[in-house]
């Protein structure tokens, strides 16, 4: 028995690193438009506006796709859709970088060599045409760690899964700063190819590195590793489920679980906070902190990986030592505490009480971040995490209408003056929200028992 632990052991580990370099590697391949936003602007002249109904467009077709790739990691091979994932969107950033090439085909440049109309619409549909494929990270990620990771351990373990999307953002933007201060606002498209070529060094590491489930190897189901110890462990609770049956019971976990909508809708205000400094840090870092393009790029990494760091992982720690698991209660203090650093991020004038606010806020809005899937994987159980996920997941990307092309057009027209209030109130709605659920229990095992026994009679 004691092999059968440390081989579990071995193969959860196993499975958060090669999870953990993976998902690093989606963020080279999404988060690099961010900082390729300012040089584009300059080169190409595509303006706030035009950008921010991409990025809206992409963020709400990302939410769709992760609620559609829930779906098909709960029926189907979760290793396969994620590295198929990888590969379209390396190809798509490709794409993005030599569109522009296109000139003599399409008439994609005017005589100043500014983009037309075309050229916007060709970049931004492959933008959007990768919003849909950045969908298939993400799901395989969280059905993947629901069923390698014990409930009570859920929290502090995929947290450090979580933190990849600092690092992985982090890295990206240091990247793309230096090249573009390196070689100039003309080389943009190295933003794009750069981070492709590095991207696709994932792609065996992930399918010779992962399992999508512990019978691959010879395991019990996680929820059975407690009682390895025991001469007759005791049966998984979907044993001779049928299919009728089980869809059921997926609705009855996910579909008609406040708990989920709850979550939800707190997800949908983070994530205004959380893509306004992601999507639009470079620009507005330059425009009113008077930084440049290479400084901003460094504060904006050390924000996601040190802030982004250790916020997830104290976050996760909390969660599971201090309130039994109830990863919700941890949520709501993290939240109000990283809209307090936003606002006061606004109105420092200072540089470097400007570095330490942001730093703050990323600190602390990356607890809800990493813990957001928790949630839903506790309240949804791991037998429809990818669902329950790909619900939070539309709401907290549905966003991205207000981050994306509603501030987009409030930064042209007004200024950040008039973007930052707005993102503000969202914060505090966010608590609110969360702080419906605060006396929910920890995970909805025992209501699936509940559930099932329903569904029998």
């Amino acid at each position: 028995m004691d092999n059968t632990l440390k081989k579990y052991r071995y193969w959860e580990w196993r499975t958060i690193i090669v999870l953990f370099v993976g998902y690093a590697l989606f963020y080279f391949v999404r988060k690099n438009l961010g900082m390729a936003i300012p040089a584009m602007e300059a080169e190409l002249g595509i303006s706030k506006t035009q950008l921010g109904i991409f990025l809206t467009i992409h963020s709400i077709i990302y939410g769709f796709s992760r609620f559609a790739n829930g779906l098909l990691v709960d029926r189907f091979s979760k290793k396969k859709i994620m590295v198929l994932g990888l590969i379209l969107t390396c190809t798509v950033n490709l794409l993005i970088c030599f569109s522009p090439k296109l000139d003599g085909l399409l008439n994609l440049l005017d005589a100043e060599g500014k983009a037309t109309l075309g050229l916007v619409y060709l970049i931004g549909s492959l933008w959007v045409l990768n919003g849909y494929i950045q969908g298939m990270g993400v799901p395989p990620c969280l059905s993947l760690l629901a069923h390698w990771i014990r409930p009570t351990e859920l929290a502090t373990k995929q947290s450090i899964w979580n933190v990849s999307h600092s690092i992985g953002a982090g890295v990206v933007v240091a990247l793309c700063g230096f090249m573009l201060n390196r070689f100039g606002y003309s080389a943009w498209y190295l933003c794009f190819i750069v981070p492709s070529l590095l991207a696709l060094l994932g792609v065996p590491i992930l399918w010779f590195g992962l399992k999508d489930s512990p019978s691959e190897v010879g395991l019990p189901p996680v929820e059975k590793m407690d009682q390895v110890k025991k001469s007759d462990p005791e049966p998984s609770p979907l044993d001779n489920i049928d299919g009728s049956k089980y869809k059921k019971i997926i609705n009855r976990m996910v579909f008609a679980n406040p708990y989920i909508w709850i979550i939800a809708l707190s997800n949908f205000c983070v994530y205004v906070i959380r893509l306004t400094i992601l999507d639009w840090g470079a620009s507005f870092l330059t425009e009113t902190k008077g930084m440049d393009i290479a400084a901003a790029g460094g504060l904006l990494a050390t924000t996601e990986m040190l802030g982004g760091t250790m916020g997830m992982l104290l976050a996760g720690w909390l969660s599971d030592k201090l309130f039994k698991s109830k990863a919700h209660r941890t949520c709501f203090f993290c939240i109000v505490f990283a809209t307090l650093s936003f606002f006061l991020f606004w109105k420092c004038q200072s540089v470097t009480l400007s570095f330490v606010c942001l730093v703050f806020s990323a600190f602390f809005i990356y607890g809800p971040q990493a813990l957001y899937g928790v949630c839903a994987s506790q309240q949804a159980t791991k037998y429809a995490a990818g669902t329950g996920n790909g619900i939070v997941g539309i709401f907290g990307y549905l966003s991205s209408v207000v981050s994306g092309v509603i501030f987009g057009s409030m930064a042209d027209a007004g200024g950040w003056d008039s973007v930052f209030p707005v993102a503000i109130i969202f914060g505090v709605a966010g608590a609110i929200f969360i702080g419906l659920m605060w006396n929910a229990p920890a995970d909805g095992y025992e209501k699936l028992n509940k559930v099932i026994a329903d569904t029998n009679k």
